[in-house]
């Protein structure tokens, strides 16, 4: 009997919830938000997925959960939604990194040469973002880290004859900067999105690779730093 698990992708603008049993994707239930209203539309997209995929919460094997890098806000709201289920089902709780699993969505969509690799962002504020390097077949090239982006980020790639795909929330920031830059593709309309996390998820779960509930947090990366806002008066 194939394995069903429920994926939790809230660690950007895009609030998502996908279903899929074994490697099926059965439902994904989506939408993008400004204002990261994650916390009232969270659970109305997870009953709206399992309503459609048919499934009930009592035939789920798994949850797993994008646990980041990205938004503070919405790593907390999914981490904690996430590891809420899985207690009350009594079932194993996987995280899958956010970027890891964007760069698995841009492979499942779109067919690229030996020569290409691929840039997962997440907007960090300003010109910094969250990335990782993956190769044409998703295999992570570099550690995930927190980087300012500028004209000569990425000179070394292009020496090799690379062609390089930026893609996510944080990529858009730098569509001006590479425009004149044929061998770097600027994907500004690839986001996050649970149904990306399938390929990760089932691989951690056929490996019995789960998280402690107790003490599983999110992959902020970056330490939270607390803005106090000026007086207007």
């Amino acid at each position: 009997m194939s394995a069903n698990i429920l994926h939790l992708e809230t660690s950007t603008k895009t609030c998502s919830v996908a279903l899929s049993s074994g490697s099926e994707l059965l439902s994904v239930v989506e939408a993008m938000d400004l204002n990261y209203s994650h916390a009232e539309k969270l659970n109305l997209f997870i009953k709206e997925a399992m309503e459609t995929a048919k499934v009930a919460m009592k035939d789920l094997s798994a949850i797993a959960v994008s646990k980041g890098p990205g938004s503070f806000t919405g790593l907390r709201i999914g981490v904690s939604s996430a590891k809420g289920l899985a207690y009350a089902l009594d079932i194993p709780l996987i995280s899958c990194n956010t970027l890891e699993c964007l760069a698995q969505g841009f492979l499942m969509k779109n067919e690229l040469s030996d020569n290409d690799i691929v840039i997962p962002m997440i907007d960090a504020r300003r010109e910094e973002v969250y990335m990782v390097k993956t190769d044409n077949r998703g295999k992570v090239l570099s550690d995930v880290e927190a980087k300012v982006i500028t004209a000569s980020s990425f000179d070394k790639d292009i020496k090799n004859d690379n062609i390089i795909h930026l893609i996510g929330d944080g990529s858009a920031k730098f569509e001006a900067l590479f425009k004149d830059v044929p061998t770097i593709i600027v994907h500004t309309t690839f986001f996050p999105s649970a149904q990306y996390m399938l390929p990760l998820a089932k691989r951690s779960f056929d490996n019995e690779k789960f998280v402690d509930l107790a003490y599983f947090e999110p992959f902020y990366l970056k330490d939270f730093i607390a803005i106090k806002p000026r007086k207007i008066f």
